[in-house]
């Protein structure tokens, strides 16, 4: 099947997961010298790749033509600083892919009002060595061919979900786009939990690192439910089940992770607009 590459793409904002997204589609195989990198304060490592790949970094005001694409990966409350110098990136087909956490379509809508078809997404930061999920939703302007764009350039960095109501997209971000935080933490307490138990602290640290990475590394290649795989280390009276008797509890982890996640929804809601 032969890949609809964007003809022309204009990334704002190189960082981290910017430069994430920049990295899988040149791995994708967009060339580089479709690709215009708009970003005040680049990295050295962003400086350099542009020169060395012919992209076109931080061009002067009114020399860069309209682009098919312009993704948007500045920190959110950059936006309005930024847009005034966006719309004539812009033509009436262009497609806008906005990463920026809590910015509605409604508000890219309002601070780039050429924009037509928008889709926003919410990737997480394992996009950043190619393992990452998104959540993406389109404005009713996107037509298949916007999709079938988007889809390419998300699916550079990992696996991709499209959602019917924007509505999710808050739930989104207290799931997988917090979520690899609530992964680092569950590393941090084993270590502190094999610490209390006597063990060197380095030993500790690695343990849980390698547990933690480890089984998330089985999750990935297998096909079992998570359920299905935690029952196939628990024996029967045995020191997991002991274990997983406070952690199931009713006020045990599932409540907390519950809880975690209904405050970081609502605080997405809140950083809305």
């Amino acid at each position: 099947m032969t890949v609809q590459l964007p003809t022309s793409l204009a990334l704002v904002g190189a960082g981290k997961m910017g430069g994430a997204m920049l990295d899988g589609w040149l791995k994708t195989g967009l060339p580089p010298e479709r690709i215009t990198v708009i970003d005040p304060n680049p990295s050295p490592a962003i400086a350099t790749l542009a020169g060395e790949r012919g992209m076109m970094l931080n061009p002067a005001a009114g020399g860069t033509p309209p682009q098919a694409v312009l993704v948007l990966a500045v920190k959110p409350q950059m936006l309005d600083e930024a847009a005034p110098h966006l719309g004539s990136l812009l033509k009436s087909d262009s497609l806008v892919l906005s990463i920026l956490a809590g910015k509605t379509i409604a508000d890219i809508k309002a601070r780039l009002p050429r924009a037509g078809a928008v889709v926003r997404a919410m990737p997480n930061l394992p996009a950043s060595i190619g393992r990452g999920i998104t959540a993406a939703v389109a404005s009713p302007e996107v037509s298949a061919g916007h999709h079938e764009l988007a889809q390419i350039l998300l699916a550079g960095v990992g696996a991709v979900e499209w959602l019917s109501d924007e509505r999710l997209i808050d739930a989104v971000t207290a799931i997988s786009g917090s979520g690899p935080a609530y992964v680092f933490h569950l590393a941090e307490c084993l270590a502190e939990a094999g610490r209390a138990l006597g063990l060197p602290a380095d030993v500790a640290v690695r343990l849980a690192r390698a547990t933690v990475s480890g089984a998330g590394e089985l999750l990935h290649q297998s096909d079992l439910p998570a359920g299905t795989l935690r029952e196939n280390v628990t024996s029967r009276g045995g020191t997991t089940a002991a274990a997983l008797q406070i952690l199931m509890a009713p006020d045990g982890l599932q409540q907390l992770i519950t809880q975690a996640a209904e405050a970081a929804r609502c605080r997405a809601e809140e950083l809305s607009g």
